[in-house]
């Protein structure tokens, strides 16, 4: 078996992996990449819509366009990467001699066969994987022409497939709103969106530029209630939340957008805590999980709604993993928690000198509220907000001077607070 040593090992060659990957390799770290697919960029490739990089690039890209531009940073910094290579074990040797505790992690390639990484640090950043119909359990028979979204968004523009000629969306995630717009443009009849929850899923942009310009209609508070059909899709049963009749509406394909899930598989082998609200690795200030030296970033921590942000976190995850094996203490740090009206906060740990960002999710609609970081009773920081929707991250650096406030024994929460609107 051959072994690889090296400072960094980033798990992942989508955008968080290959922006961590060159950011390491640009503070002088020995760092390799490993992807299991055969080709860079993640989802990135298959994602051929533009709307990628306002913020990170300053311009509006496709998403093989904005893949293309890390990846070629790869190949112009030397990065060794490893293209259809699957991660199996994540394995933390014990410290010996006053030394750091190493890692040990094995991949697997029909090319290579075995390989052994041993590093300092590991770095993940595997993205997440969709959710499907046996996670929501949707009555009916079993005949083909279901898909999840993303699937059916490679089929169409990686393939060359079209998955169906008449389609109904069940959920209103990002993935499927851009997938009726594409399914449309190939020449298919997009007869509805789904939607469970009173509010959409997606970002606002993407049901104006994906339904409203098509005429595609979006029942909100409602749920397929069946799938009909016996070799193919015939149809599916829609019901409202709100006790009226259920209805039929004919089709021959379904395509699930019900939500995303970060992919831990591998986190698990390593023994690492997970999250129960995000589903992905509980972490410090600097991105660490619970296992010293390995770190998270991007989608496997938590579901983000735009790449951009995916870049940023991960460059800041760098930046912690190059601190980390230059050994620069990690400095004091508190527990912070998700109050009222929000699902989760990520990072779960403050730093009590220095910079603290935080990402957040709401669990109400609102156009006036106020997030507000609290120890106990007192209000420490409020920041108004425009507007806020669960499928919107939420993001906010926490101003360094109120941080002298901040005591040990301090129960920090962050909370979203509607406010009368007068």
């Amino acid at each position: 078996m051959k072994i690889e040593k090296r400072d960094v090992l980033v798990i992942g060659g989508g955008a968080a992996g290959m922006a961590a990957a060159t950011e390491l390799k640009k503070r002088g770290r020995d760092v390799v990449l490993v992807e299991r697919d055969h080709v860079l960029g993640g989802i990135l490739n298959q994602c051929i819509h533009n709307g990628f990089g306002l913020h990170h690039f300053k311009e509006e890209l496709t998403g093989p366009e904005y893949a293309e531009r890390f990846a070629d940073l790869i190949h112009e910094q030397h990065i060794p990467t490893h293209l259809g290579m699957t991660i199996t074990e994540i394995d933390t040797r014990e410290a010996e001699n006053d030394q750091k505790a190493r890692h040990r992690v094995y991949g697997f390639s029909s090319a290579q066969g075995m390989v052994c990484f041993d590093v300092q640090a590991v770095v993940l950043s595997m993205g997440c994987r969709e959710r499907n119909r046996g996670n929501i359990g949707t009555p009916g028979t079993r005949p083909s022409g279901v898909y999840t979204a993303g699937l059916a968004q490679r089929l169409v523009n990686v393939e060359g497939y079209i998955p169906g000629k008449e389609v109904v969306i069940v959920g209103s995630g990002d993935i499927g709103l851009i997938m009726a717009r594409r399914m449309s443009w190939v020449g298919a009849k997009v007869k509805a969106v789904v939607e469970i929850q009173p509010y959409p899923a997606g970002l606002t942009r993407n049901i104006v530029q994906c339904l409203n310009d098509f005429g595609i209609p979006l029942y909100l508070n409602h749920v397929v209630s069946e799938i009909r059909g016996k070799d193919r899709v015939e149809a599916v049963e829609i019901t409202p939340r709100d006790g009226s009749e259920p209805f039929v509406v004919d089709c021959d394909t379904v395509l699930l957008s019900v939500g995303l899930v970060p992919d831990t598989e591998v986190a698990k082998t390593g023994g690492i805590s997970l999250n129960p609200e995000t589903g992905g690795p509980l972490v410090d200030y600097r991105h660490e999980t619970s296992v010293p030296g390995i770190f998270a970033c991007g989608n496997v921590l938590h579901v983000h709604d735009l790449v951009d942000y995916v870049t940023e976190e991960s460059i800041r995850c760098a930046v912690s993993v190059d601190d980390f094996i230059g050994e620069e203490p990690a400095g004091m740090q508190i527990d912070i928690h998700a109050g009222a009206n929000l699902k989760y906060v990520v990072p779960g740990r403050m730093i009590l000198q220095g910079k603290n960002h935080l990402y957040m999710r709401s669990l109400i609609v609102s156009n006036h509220s106020e997030i507000q970081l609290t120890a106990g009773e007192r209000v420490l920081f409020s920041k108004k907000l425009r507007h806020v929707q669960p499928s919107e991250m939420i993001g906010i650096d926490v101003p360094e001077e109120i941080l002298k406030d901040i005591g040990d024994g301090d129960h920090l929460e962050v909370h979203l607070k509607e406010m009368n609107h007068e």
